[in-house]
C-alpha cells in the first residue's frame, strides 16, 4: 500500500520497483530474513537503491500501516538523465552553470540550496544515488516549490558527474576550506560546475583530487564553517555576479 510519500509492505514495495516507480530510500528492518525479504535485498541492489536497516521503532514513525518490516519514500519528481541534461544545456547556447552535491544529508539544507539554485539561474542540479538526503515534504516547503523546477539527475557516484562534466568543456570547482583563494579569485564567467560537501565531511577527499579548481570563503569570526546551504548561495551569486 502506498500514501502520497510511502510505500509500505515488502510485496508492495518490491512492485512498485518493477513498476519503476521513482523511489529515494526503502528502509528495512533490522534482523528480518525469510525469502520474500531477501528478494526485496535483491531488487533493491539490482537497482541501486539507496537504502538503510532500521529497529523497527523508526519504521513504526514512518508509517502507522502494516508495514512488515519494509517501508519505502517516493520522490515526488522524476530524474533527468545527465547526458541529455547537459547537452541540451550546451545546444542551448546557454553558459552551463550545475551544481554538484557530494551526499547532502539534511533534507532542509537540500531544498534551500534548490531554491537558491532556481533563483541564480542553475541549470542542473546532480546529486549520489547513495547517502544523500531524500527528496520529501520537508525538501518541498524549504525549497518553495522550485523542486519541480529545477532539473535533477541521480549518478551511482559524484566522481561520475565531475568526469562528464569534464569531458564536456565544463570546469569543475570544489568549494572547500582547504582551498589556497578565495572564490572571488576564481573565474566563474566559463562554462562551470560547483561541488558542495556534506555537512559533517564536506566534499569526499577522492572527489577533491579530480577537480580542476578549488576556492574557500573569507571566514572573519571564530566559526570555522558556514551552514552549506549559505555557503551555496554565496557561490552562487558570485557566479551570477561576475556573469552580469
Amino acid at each position: 500500500m502506498k500514501n502520497e510519500t510511502t510505500i509500505f509492505g515488502i510485496r508492495a514495495i518490491i512492485e512498485a520497483i518493477k513498476s519503476n516507480e521513482t523511489i529515494d530510500k526503502v528502509f528495512m528492518q533490522k534482523g528480518l530474513n525469510g525469502d520474500l525479504f531477501q528478494e526485496l535485498e535483491q531488487a533493491i541492489r539490482s537497482e541501486g537503491i539507496n537504502s538503510s536497516y532500521v529497529p523497527v521503532e523508526k519504521l513504526n514513525r514512518l508509517t502507522r500501516g502494516n508495514h512488515q518490516g519494509a517501508v519505502a519514500q517516493i520522490s515526488p519528481i522524476g530524474f533527468h538523465d545527465i547526458d541529455d541534461l547537459v547537452m541540451s544545456v550546451i545546444e542551448s547556447g546557454k553558459t552551463p552553470l550545475f551544481l554538484l552535491l557530494d551526499q547532502l544529508s539534511d533534507v532542509r539544507n537540500f531544498g534551500a540550496i534548490v531554491r537558491t539554485a532556481e533563483c541564480t539561474g542553475v541549470n542542473g542540479i546532480i546529486i549520489q544515488k547513495k547517502g544523500g538526503a531524500p527528496i520529501n515534504g520537508d525538501t518541498i516547503k524549504t525549497s518553495a516549490g522550485a523542486i519541480f523546477k529545477m532539473p535533477i539527475c541521480k549518478v551511482d557516484h559524484i566522481k561520475d558527474a565531475v568526469f562528464h562534466m569534464q569531458s564536456s568543456g565544463i570546469r569543475v570547482i570544489a568549494a572547500t576550506e582547504k582551498a589556497e583563494h578565495f572564490l572571488y579569485d576564481v573565474s566563474f564567467k566559463e562554462p562551470c560546475a560547483i561541488i558542495m560537501g556534506s555537512e559533517g565531511r564536506g566534499i569526499n577527499p577522492s572527489v577533491l583530487k579530480v577537480v580542476d579548481d578549488q576556492a574557500k570563503l573569507p571566514i572573519l569570526g571564530e566559526i570555522e564553517s558556514l551552514n552549506v546551504s549559505v555557503a551555496c548561495g554565496a557561490f552562487l551569486y558570485e557566479a551570477v555576479r561576475q556573469r552580469s
